[in-house]
């Protein structure tokens, strides 16, 4: 079974000019396999049909019984063809399809190795891409681990190096994208180094990818390559991306601070690709660019402004967990399946016809609401004691002041604090939670400890 990305790959292939015979030489398939994923529409969805077949789902192979007499005569005869095999085993015996002995053989052969073929990509086809970390050391004597994202076109040498917070999928998507907007362009094929943020797993030539980037991989139609593990010089490539700018700039720098060494990076990636001449070439990346360039493909959606897609839920308090911040949905959505698409600074949450959008940082703590949402939630909470409780969650989420506040204030006011929450969450919802938070914040640092010290404070503006 051919799975979702290698059909992908084909049909990418295909519409850049390539041959089926040659296609069908990559990709390891037959041509007429080419043909067939030619014609269908395009690959949409990255999760790959192929996962029910590696789970062993249904009953054993009818060639399994037969499985050490294969074994035995391609040990004796390693070349002997599928055809013949199947000829000796029908007269002992074997009643099944060609089939499912074709596949026990393809299994069992003993797989020749041959020599590692090293080449040049043409201008456009590859671009490289992997993630680094290295530790490094301030002037001042601090020292930080820098986690780094490096993309480069393997026909110029042109690099792109992002400083990243960590190796997750977002952080692979957007830096890959900046690379293909500072190449120019999209190439042909992106080679990875098998992270996890890529594949999930993979078992021979079947790969589950991760769904996150398979998307990616779709909507800008480029054909995603894995490096064979353990096999580094993969694609002709002789040198380490991760050691190039280990090498070339992390341990040959000196940085007073973060800042300065991500201003030394930008310096350092313009002398790099405008400068020096490149060691394979012979000449800078930018003597080379401009044929990479007439090459490659415009991005279909600028970077900043490409949403990544996950499948979320709507919980039973009508809230979307998601990245440790959770976003407020109708009441009406409580249980609904829906999609999140991640933008850099917001987020947008589709749930059947239900629909919102939020900063993607909260205003204040780890909630984000919009108005409409927390009075809809209140009014289906039943019961006086509950909404009073809501409302006093509600405070108590917007952070550490609160807490500190909300705590001093049912002690001190044992028989009272049930109005003071009632007059809190009212500003909250005039005054919104960011204001209101600094409000009690202030008040706790002076030991005003009392709901119309909070208002007060809010109608001076204090906060």
């Amino acid at each position: 079974m051919i799975g979702a990305m290698a059909r992908h790959r084909v049909q990418v292939l295909r519409a850049a000019g390539l041959p089926q015979g040659r296609i069908a030489a990559i990709e390891g398939i037959s041509e007429r396999s080419v043909r067939t994923i030619c014609g269908e529409a395009p690959i949409e969805d990255p999760r790959d049909v192929a996962q029910a077949r590696e789970r062993g789902v249904g009953r054993p192979s009818v060639s399994a019984p037969f499985r050490e007499r294969v074994a035995a005569v391609l040990a004796a005869e390693p070349g002997l063809p599928t055809m013949e095999i199947l000829h000796r085993l029908r007269g002992q015996g074997y009643a099944g399809g060609k089939s499912a002995l074709y596949e026990l053989v393809r299994e069992l052969r003993p797989k020749l190795t041959t020599p590692l073929v090293r080449f040049e990509g043409v201008a456009g086809e590859f671009s490289q891409h992997d993630f680094g970390q290295v530790e490094v050391r301030y002037l001042d004597g601090t020292h930080e681990r820098v986690h780094f994202f490096v993309s480069r076109l393997k026909y110029s040498r042109w690099v792109d190096v992002r400083v990243v917070e960590n190796e997750g999928v977002e952080s692979l998507v957007r830096s890959l994208l900046a690379g293909f907007e500072s190449f120019g362009g999209v190439p042909l094929v992106a080679v990875f180094d098998n992270p996890k943020t890529v594949v999930i797993s993979r078992k021979d030539r079947r790969i589950q990818w991760n769904d996150t980037f398979g998307q990616a991989a779709l909507d800008y139609r480029f054909a995603p390559e894995l490096c064979t593990p353990r096999r580094g010089q993969e694609k002709g490539s002789a040198e380490n991306l991760v050691g190039f700018v280990k090498n070339g700039f992390f341990k040959v720098r000196r940085f007073h601070d973060h800042a300065d060494l991500v201003e030394q990076l930008i310096a350092w990636q313009l002398e790099v690709n405008t400068v020096r001449p490149c060691r394979a070439t012979g000449v800078p990346p930018a003597a080379r660019i401009a044929a990479e360039r007439e090459r490659m493909r415009p991005l279909a959606i600028p970077a900043v402004e490409y949403a990544l897609r996950f499948s979320v839920f709507v919980g039973p308090t009508g809230l979307v967990s998601f990245q440790g911040y959770r976003y407020s949905m109708p009441p009406e959505a409580i249980g609904i399946p829906g999609m999140l698409w991640l933008y850099p600074n917001r987020v947008r949450i589709v749930a059947g016809r239900f629909e919102r959008e939020h900063a993607r940082v909260p205003e204040q703590g780890k909630d984000s609401f919009h108005p409409e949402d927390r009075t809809a939630r209140l009014a289906q909470v039943a019961g006086k004691r509950g909404r009073l409780y809501l409302k006093r969650q509600e405070i108590l989420d917007l952070g550490p002041a609160a807490e500190a506040f909300l705590t001093e204030i049912v002690h001190l006011h044992h028989f009272t604090w049930q109005g003071e929450v009632e007059q809190l969450h009212e500003a909250l919802t005039q005054h919104g939670p960011a204001a209101l938070h600094r409000a009690l914040a202030a008040a706790h640092a002076r030991e005003l400890y009392g709901a119309p010290h909070v208002l007060r404070l809010l109608a001076q503006g204090v906060a």
